[in-house]
Parts: C-alpha cells; structure tokens; sequence
C-alpha cells in the first residue's frame, strides 16, 4: 500500500508540472507579445517627441511672425493716422481755397438789374456748378478737363 500511495503522489506531481509547464509557455507568449507592442510603442512614443519638436520650432516660427507682423502693422497704423491728418489739412485748405474762388468768380459777374436775382444756393452746390461749367467750357475749346 505504501508503494501504491508513492505512485500516486508522484503522479500527482507530474501532472502538477505539466500544468506548470504548459502555463509557463502560455505566460511566455503573452510576454513575447508585450515586448513587441512596447518595442511599437516606443516607436510611437519617439514619432511622438519628433512631431512635438516640429510643432514648437512652428510654434517659435508662428510667435516671431506674428511678431513682426503686429510691429508693422502697429507702423502702417501710425503712418496711415499721419496720412489722415494731412488729408484733413488739405481738405480744409481747399475748402477755403474753393469759397475765396467763388467769391472771386461771384464778384467777377457782371451784375445786370433785369435779372432777377436767383436764390442763393448752398456754397457747395455753387462750387459743382462752377466746376461743372468750367469743364463744359474747356471741353468746348477742345481741351479736357
């Protein structure tokens, strides 16, 4: 009986190691596929700290850009101002220049009593029509205005 009992016991064993066995190479698999998807993912992982690097040199590039950009515009800004003004100073200059010569070209009339006087018209109007009439006469000599 006591030979009977070691024979069991030894063949208790022996299926207990070929269980181990066999999960041993199950687990050996499942190592040998996470070893190639961290050998993917430390590819993935480089790719990632490439396309990083390009988008911060892109990011510098943007900012510098953006940079130069807000400083010309800030100078186009300033000149376009100045230009402004100096479009009001000539807008006024001429305006007065245009009421002296209406003034000139109202005095220079002959003035005849039979005429009715015409209702007096907003200085400008009175200047388009004496521009208009100007040019019509120098389109009459052949000249363009």
């Amino acid at each position: 009986m006591s030979h009977l009992l070691g024979i069991a016991i030894e063949s208790l064993v022996a299926v207990l190691l070929i269980l181990t066995i066999g999960y041993c190479m199950l687990l050996n698999k499942r190592l040998k596929r996470l070893k190639a998807d961290e050998h993917s993912l430390k590819a993935t992982i480089g790719e990632l700290i490439t396309a990083t690097e390009i988008a911060e040199r892109a990011i510098g590039g943007l900012k510098h850009t953006v940079r130069d950009v807000n400083e010309n515009l800030g100078s186009q800004l300033a000149a376009a101002a100045e230009m402004s003004e100096q479009f009001k100073k000539q807008l006024a200059e001429g305006d007065s220049v245009l009421r002296r010569l209406s003034k000139i070209a109202i005095a220079a009339r002959p003035t005849n009593a039979a005429e009715p006087e015409t209702p007096k018209i907003s200085s400008a109007k009175a200047v388009a029509a004496a521009a208009h009439a100007f040019s019509e006469r120098r389109r009459s000599d052949g000249l363009a205005a």
